[in-house]
């Protein structure tokens, strides 16, 4: 669309009355190639595009989506969103001036996925599949993604603001099943980055495939977890799920901008031990989580939500903005033009710490190593949640013993936020999707070693 056509559909969403509206237009683009029984099994290609249109009255907003491009569908679309806020037969169409604007590129891709010849693709998820295939001889089963992702947006307002952007993905996962005795276990592992196949230069795919089969293998072995309070150890990268979901969701302003939120009123006090400092940053180059703008056209930042133990920041939205009467964060984010953009996590972590990663398990007489968390829910009015516990271990004695499985941590998020007591030197992020009122998203998650002095720990 030109920019004249941009001014124009602005102005007729705003005949209704409203003061602010805005235009996302997305063309994205994905490939998945998946792997069953010893062979590339499917291999789907799928085009994405539409326009959605929002206007805001106040903090009220009405919103509307489309993928009738033409000319008429998209009009109607705007008329559609200007009646939602008021009469058209008596307003006016505004006038104004976009400039397009080009964001910075701070994720360059080396080897563009999408460029790159189906073998060589179909070779990479072979090579971590057969690794995980022929790790051990109790692996029943294998399955494998190789998922990739090309995403162009187009984000204009009547403030003026004209911007687009392209973020291309790329991640690979592997789920292996171990049986022995008529039982199962499975094991996963799924990175993935904001970037091209040179991923696979570091993240090596047979490693990918042995991690997922080590993991079936070990739980096959362990014996089922006696549940009680307990002292944790919470290993690093996807064992950042945890401040994730039971304090990450509680800053959004989707939940604090309505009252909705444990952390209500809490800035500028200590919610959390002093070793604590946790950050949600967008800038990270090449993160799984990261965007050079969010889907409201803000650019993404850097904002530390703890301050060793202080709340700073809460994660912030245009109509968060508003409502709150802060500034945005270049939180604003949703899985496509069907959804109103909410306030969401980008790359959310807790920063290292000032412990030896072995002092932390040295310290710990008898507990529960959590070398991998899995999924979970959680409540962010009451911060409550509960998290699988993917791969553990006993500590018995300051030393890691035997794996165990059935595993659960319980508890509330202002809770363990206190309870955290040691934070080690080790930090690594993980990668997954997160879904909210605005879809699914890529999300990274992350942390070093840390201790939870007493949780619950459920089990059999």
């Amino acid at each position: 669309m030109t920019e004249s056509f941009y001014e124009r559909l602005l102005g007729e969403a705003m005949r209704g009355g409203a003061d602010f509206c805005e235009i996302f237009q997305e063309y994205t683009k994905k490939q998945t190639l998946r792997y069953l029984d010893g062979k590339i099994d499917q291999v789907t290609d799928n085009r994405l595009s539409g326009v959605g249109i929002r206007a805001f009255l106040g903090t009220r907003t009405v919103f509307a989506s489309t993928s009738d491009l033409s000319e008429a569908g998209l009009l109607r679309c705007a008329r559609a969103v200007a009646s939602g806020c008021g009469d058209l037969r008596t307003g006016t169409i505004e006038t104004m001036q976009l400039s397009l604007m080009q964001p910075k590129d701070i994720h360059p891709v080396i080897r563009d996925a999408f460029g790159a010849a189906m073998r060589e693709k179909a070779d990479l998820l072979k090579e971590a599949c057969q690794a995980a295939a022929s790790f051990d001889e109790r692996i029943l089963q294998v399955s494998g993604m190789l998922a990739l992702v090309d995403r162009e947006i187009t984000v204009t307002n009547t403030e003026g603001l004209f911007k687009k952007d392209r973020h291309r993905r790329v991640r690979m996962a592997v789920s292996a099943v171990a049986g022995a005795n008529g039982e199962n276990q499975s094991g996963f592992c799924g990175p993935g980055g904001g970037c091209g196949l040179e991923l696979f230069e570091t993240r090596i795919p047979a490693e990918i495939g042995k991690h997922a089969a080590r993991q079936a293998v070990t739980n096959l072995q362990a014996d089922y977890i006696q549940g009680g309070p307990m002292t944790v150890a919470i290993e690093n990268g996807f064992g950042g799920v945890i401040f994730h979901e039971a304090c990450g969701h509680s800053l959004e302003a989707t939940s604090v901008g309505i009252g909705a939120s444990q952390m209500c009123g809490k800035l500028g006090q200590k919610i959390a031990n002093e070793k604590i400092t946790a950050v949600d940053d967008g800038t990270i180059p090449n993160a799984w989580g990261s965007v050079n703008i969010d889907d409201e056209g803000t650019p993404t930042q850097r904002n530390v939500l703890i301050e060793n133990g202080i709340l700073r920041s809460y994660l912030v939205d245009r109509l968060g903005s508003r409502r709150m009467q802060m500034p945005m964060t270049g939180s604003g984010r949703r899985e496509n033009y069907e959804y109103e953009a909410t306030s969401r996590m980008t790359n959310t972590f807790i920063e290292n710490g000032p412990d030896k990663n072995e002092d932390i398990i040295a310290s710990i007489e008898y507990g529960l190593y959590a070398r991998e968390m899995g999924g979970g829910s959680v409540n962010p009015l009451t911060g409550a949640f509960n998290f699988a516990v993917t791969e553990g271990y006993i500590i018995r004695n300051g030393k890691i013993c035997e794996p165990v499985r059935g595993a659960s941590l319980i508890g509330t998020g202002s809770q363990i936020l206190k309870d955290i007591d040691m934070v080690g030197r080790n930090l690594e992020r993980g990668q997954g999707m997160c879904g909210s009122s605005s879809g699914s998203i890529p999300t990274d998650v992350g942390q070093p070693l840390i201790r939870v002095s007493k949780i619950t720990v459920g089990g059999r």
